[in-house]
This record gives C-alpha cells, structure tokens and sequence, in this order.
C-alpha cells in the first residue's frame, strides 16, 4: 500500500488518539484504531511478525523486511500511542480525580456511538452473532464489577501484566488501564513512567510483546474464519463496558494505596439522583454529545482515509 508522508501523519494522529484512550482506565485504544479504519490493518501487521522476516532481511535487504513488516505504518502509530499515552497519563489522572463526572460523560457518549459503527458493519445477522454480542457484553460487564488488587512492584507480575493488559488494549470496549487497575499494576506502571523508572517499564513492554504478537494471530484468525461473530463479540465488549465509564458512581468499598490514601475498592453505577456529590447533568450530557459527535468525526476521517 503505497502511502504519502501526510498519510502517516494521519496514523500518528489516529496513534494519538488511541495513545490517549488507553491512558484512562475504561476507554480502549482498540475502539478507537477500529472506528478511525486502521484496526483490522493494525491486527494484521502485528500478526505477520514472526521470524521468517529475519530470512527476508538476510536474503533481500532491510528495505524488503521493512515493506514485508509495515515497518512505516507501525512506527507512525506507535510513536503517536506512546507519545500521547506517557504525556495523558498525567492528564487523565488529575481529570479522574478532580473531574471525574466531566471525563467519564465524554467517554460514555463517545463509547455509545462506537456501539453503533462497529455493529452496523455486521453484514448478517444469525443466531451465532446474537450469542456472541451477548456473550461480549457479558464478559465486558462481568469484568467492570471486578475490585481491584493490591499493587505490586514483582517483576514476574509486571510482566504477565503487560501481555493480558495489551490484548485489552487492542479489543475494542476492554481497557487495558482498567485492567491494569483490576491486576493492581496501574499505579506501578504511572509510578514507572513519572519516576523514569526504565528496568520496570522494560519488563511491562516486554510483557506487552509477547501478549501482542500471540494475541493478534488469534484474533487475524477469528476475522478471517468467523468475520461477522467477531465483529458481533466486540461489539458486545463495547456495550458491557459502558458500566464502567457511567459518570454516577457510588462507593461500596474502600482501601488504603502504597501511599496510605483512602480510594473506591468497590463502586456501582446509580442515577444521578442518587448521586453523592454534585451530578453536573447539564454539563455531563454536553460531554456526552460531544463524545458522540467526536466518534462521528473519527468515523467520517476513517471513510474518507482508509489508509
């Protein structure tokens, strides 16, 4: 695929954005790769990554490796989701604790018309794709009631970590940060990352690279095999994790961090009315339109550049 330089702006640009996603635990960087036209692209080139490519580079060159491996579109994405994931991370952390309502409003309109773009490519509907958008939904919602646990600096752990919390990243509705906070290793790797903390972030991207390459085989599989059912199984993630981004919570359970700091263990959505706190419903629903329509933006970019 032939692409000119401001093609791969774009890609970083959609990197961004993504980058930006998976900082906040409860958005998936994967929704956003899938509505911006790049997902199915992205599953693919990370699936062809294998070690035949070294046969490649030794018997035709670096230039036919690099065109074999996509090297071009991977690294345009790459630096745009690393760029912007270290530098919202801290963003998205002073927004979750100061303005939570605001932030979680913009990414429930924003998830809300991801469900309808991602479903609305199901070509056929049957039985199997009714089950597998419940069986999604299920999953997703299963996973959001889920406390979190404790955190730990283990450096096995940190590992095993990054593998399951980067195939969340790339489904779309499952948030590898949600993840990472249900594992205990949010904190561990924001830690890592403010303090340059270069030994624990190796073994988390480590991990992150195994879980990659293995995971999108699979799911390159399922595309190719079953395109519909897929499509339907993640359009049902997508739906069970809108309990997590519901911008009214109300707190069952509390513990203490590494820091000795009291934070929601346990929480379940409720009505604005029952809300503890100040409900903001005029400025929460103005989020929520503008997430909305900023799925609908992302959508019209990724039609007009299937790139």
């Amino acid at each position: 695929m032939q692409r000119r330089f401001i093609d791969y702006l774009i890609v970083s640009c959609k990197g961004i954005a993504m980058g930006a996603a998976d900082a906040v635990p409860g958005v998936s960087g994967g929704t956003i790769a899938f509505i911006s036209g790049i997902y199915e692209e992205l599953i693919t080139t990370i699936s062809n990554i294998k070690p035949s490519l070294i046969t490649v580079w030794k018997n035709e060159g670096f230039k036919a490796f690099w065109k074999a491996a996509n090297g071009s579109f991977l690294l345009a994405l790459l630096t745009g989701i690393v760029v912007s994931f270290v530098s919202f991370m801290r963003l998205a952390k002073y927004l979750l604790e100061h303005h939570p309502v605001l932030i979680w409003s913009f990414f429930f309109g924003l998830i809300v018309a991801s469900i309808y773009y991602v479903a609305k490519q199901i070509t056929r509907w049957r039985i199997l794709t009714l089950v597998a958008i419940l069986v999604g939904a299920l999953t997703a919602f299963y996973i959001t009631t889920l406390p979190s646990m404790g955190a730990t600096d283990n450096s096995l752990f940190l590992f095993f970590a990054g593998a399951i919390a980067i195939c969340a990243m790339i489904l779309p509705g499952i948030s590898g940060s949600f993840i990472l906070v249900i594992l205990g290793a949010y904190k561990t790797l924001s830690d890592a990352i403010h303090d340059f903390d270069f030994k624990r972030i190796a073994i988390f991207a480590l991990g992150a690279v195994v879980g990659l390459l293995s995971f999108s085989r699979i799911l390159k599989w399922l595309f190719k095999n079953y395109h519909n059912a897929t499509l339907a199984l993640l359009s049902g993630f997508i739906v069970g994790s809108l309990n997590k981004v519901w911008p009214w919570k109300r707190v069952l359970s509390w513990r203490t961090d590494s820091e000795g700091l009291k934070v929601p263990f346990k929480e379940e959505s409720v009505w604005p009315t029952d809300f503890s706190g100040e409900p903001q419903v005029l400025y929460a629903i103005i989020l929520m339109v503008a997430g909305f329509f900023t799925i609908l933006i992302l959508e019209r970019l990724g039609s007009k550049n299937q790139i």
